[in-house]
């Protein structure tokens, strides 16, 4: 018995800049049809910029969605130029939103964001021998703050909830589990 999901027929229901939403008929398994509605992004990035004394270096901004303001590693997509190398992706957005330019960048891997409804890829790297540049934000990143945190201070803002990113702890998750490059 195969255990994919056959498509039998996709329709786009949205679209935007931003993302893409379709739904797709479907033939599960079992033999049982039904739909799957999938949302398109662009693959994104999200890097751990480490400074040589050890600090991390984290961005603030105000998420709409959640109505907000939380602390987070920098990330973000291209959405422009869905086809963008990764690691290009990677400086441009550590650029972006923090000034600083890696002298080191070191891919970690890849997970699935939400891969039950998503499609997105991250690709996470560990950014070091940091200089600091200017920033570049968009429109959209304006009011973003930018700080470095001790390690422990990065705990401290997680255990008070200050950082709640689902990305930035799994990333973190992932840096940790395969011994901290």
């Amino acid at each position: 018995m195969t255990t994919e999901i056959k498509q039998l027929t996709t329709r786009a229901i949205y679209k935007n800049r931003w993302l893409s939403l379709r739904e797709d008929k479907v033939r599960f398994p079992s033999g049982h049809e039904g739909i799957y509605t999938v949302v398109e992004k662009a693959d994104f990035a999200v890097i751990i910029p480490i400074h040589a004394d050890g600090r991390i270096q984290l961005v603030q901004q105000y998420r709409y969605p959640v109505g907000g303001r939380y602390w987070e590693l920098p990330q973000g997509a291209w959405e422009d130029k869905a086809d963008v190398d990764p690691l290009e992706l990677a400086r441009g957005e550590l650029a972006e939103e923090t000034g600083l330019i890696a002298g080191r960048m070191e891919k970690l891997g890849e997970i699935f964001n939400s891969y039950g409804c998503l499609d997105q890829t991250c690709h996470m790297y560990v950014a070091r021998d940091l200089k600091q540049g200017e920033t570049n934000r968009e429109a959209t990143e304006v009011g973003m703050e930018t700080a470095a945190f001790p390690y422990d201070e990065l705990l401290s803002l997680i255990r008070k909830g200050e950082m709640p990113d689902s990305v930035t702890l799994s990333v973190l998750g992932y840096w940790k589990m395969i011994g901290e490059s």
